[in-house]
């Protein structure tokens, strides 16, 4: 029991640092966080499978809300019950908290040419790398047949070249979805009677 005990708090720990670290020392939002969480989850820990790990990074995207939040919720859950969801969320938040709070505060005093200020650039180029690798890895995983690689080149098109809000673009592919998978089942079906008559 005791043993049983260690065991858990020491999974409770790790699912509140690796997700404490991704909090903290990514930038550019909770897709820049996805390849540093996927390193420490899959790799280090051994929490889960990859493919298991970008099943949920896809629904933390696909669902309302903050990725980080949702991505440690799902990964917590999967590790560790209620408490590892509970734990893992507050690590990935608790930093970002107190350190939006400091930068509303000290906003008027940071300069805006000098070193800090090119600390800030050299921080967003970097996370421009992560959200781009993030990109990569939920492309490989997602992108299976050609119906998703049309849906991402239309969807792209339209974020980048229409006023469309990003809302009914969603929504749209959502649409699509479902139409691609009723008629695909509905094929399926077909053939499954022609063959058994």
């Amino acid at each position: 029991m005791e043993q049983q005990r260690k065991t858990d708090l020491k999974m409770l720990w790790a699912l509140f640092v690796i997700f404490f670290k991704a909090g903290t020392f990514t930038f550019a939002g909770g897709l820049a966080m996805l390849p540093v969480i996927e390193k420490d989850v899959v790799e280090k820990q051994g929490l889960m499978p990859r493919e298991e790990f970008m099943e949920y990074a896809t629904l933390a995207q696909t669902l309302p809300g903050v990725i980080a939040v949702n991505c440690a919720s799902f990964v917590g859950k999967r590790a560790a019950g209620t408490a590892g969801m509970l734990v893992a969320s507050f690590g990935a938040t608790i930093s970002a908290f107190v350190l939006m709070i400091l930068a509303t505060v000290l906003l008027t005093l940071i300069p805006r040419e000098g070193p800090l200020y090119g600390a800030f650039e050299g921080i967003r180029a970097a996370s421009a790398a992560l959200i781009l690798s993030a990109a990569f890895s939920l492309g490989k995983h997602n992108l299976k047949n050609t119906f998703s690689v049309v849906l991402m080149v239309a969807a792209f098109f339209f974020t980048l070249f229409t006023d469309i809000s990003v809302i009914f673009i969603v929504l749209g592919g959502a649409l699509a979805g479902i139409v691609y998978t009723r008629l695909k089942h509905g094929k399926t079906g077909k053939g499954g009677q022609k063959h058994a008559s």
